[in-house]
C-alpha cells in the first residue's frame, strides 16, 4: 500500500524588477528556512506562505514588504500558472514538521518605483531578516543561483516574465 503524500503549501513568490530591467535576488542567512543548503545557490527572489484566506497578489506584496521593506512597487503581470516543487526527502521529513511535501507558487511581477534606500534586508518592515545581502541581477542567470529542486520553477519564471527585463 502506498503512503499518500502531504500537500504543497501554498506559497507566492515576487520577482523585483528595477528600471534597468534587473531583478532584485537576495542571499539566503544561514538557517534561514527548512530549505537551507550552503555553497553557490544561497540566492533566491523573495518568497513566502499564503495566509488562510488571503489573495495571492496581497501576499506577494505583503511578502515583499516583510522580506525588502519594499512597498514602492507596480504589478507588472503575474504568471498564468501555479509552479510546484518538491522538498528532497530529507528535507520534507524535517521541513514544516511534516505537513507538507513542497511549494506550490504563483509569481508576480513588479517594478520597483523607489530609491533603493528603501530596501532594507536586514530589519525588513519589523520581521526577523532572510537575507543577509542583496544585489540586482540579469533575470535568465536566476535558475544556476537557485538550489537545484527549485531549477525548474525559476525556469518558468524565467521564460514567463523574460518581457519585463528590459529598461
Amino acid at each position: 500500500m502506498t503512503k499518500d503524500l502531504p500537500p504543497y503549501r501554498p506559497c507566492v513568490g515576487v520577482a523585483l524588477f528595477n528600471r534597468e530591467g534587473l531583478v532584485f535576488v537576495g542571499k539566503r542567512l544561514p538557517d534561514s528556512g527548512p530549505e537551507h543548503v550552503d555553497g553557490p545557490f544561497v540566492w533566491q527572489m523573495p518568497q513566502g506562505g499564503i495566509d488562510p484566506g488571503e489573495d495571492p497578489l496581497a501576499a506577494a506584496r505583503r511578502e515583499l514588504h516583510e522580506e525588502t521593506n519594499v512597498t514602492s512597487a507596480s504589478l507588472l503581470g503575474e504568471a498564468a500558472d501555479w509552479y510546484a516543487y518538491d522538498l528532497p526527502g530529507t528535507v520534507a521529513a524535517q521541513a514544516w514538521k511534516g505537513k507538507w511535501r513542497g511549494q506550490t507558487q504563483r509569481w508576480f511581477a513588479f517594478r520597483f518605483e523607489g530609491d533603493e534606500s528603501e530596501i532594507d534586508i536586514a530589519s525588513p518592515a519589523g520581521h526577523e531578516p532572510e537575507f543577509e545581502a542583496w544585489r540586482w541581477e540579469r533575470l535568465e542567470r536566476l535558475p544556476e543561483l537557485i538550489i537545484p529542486f527549485k531549477r525548474s520553477v525559476y525556469e518558468r519564471v524565467v521564460a514567463d516574465f523574460a518581457r519585463f527585463a528590459a529598461p
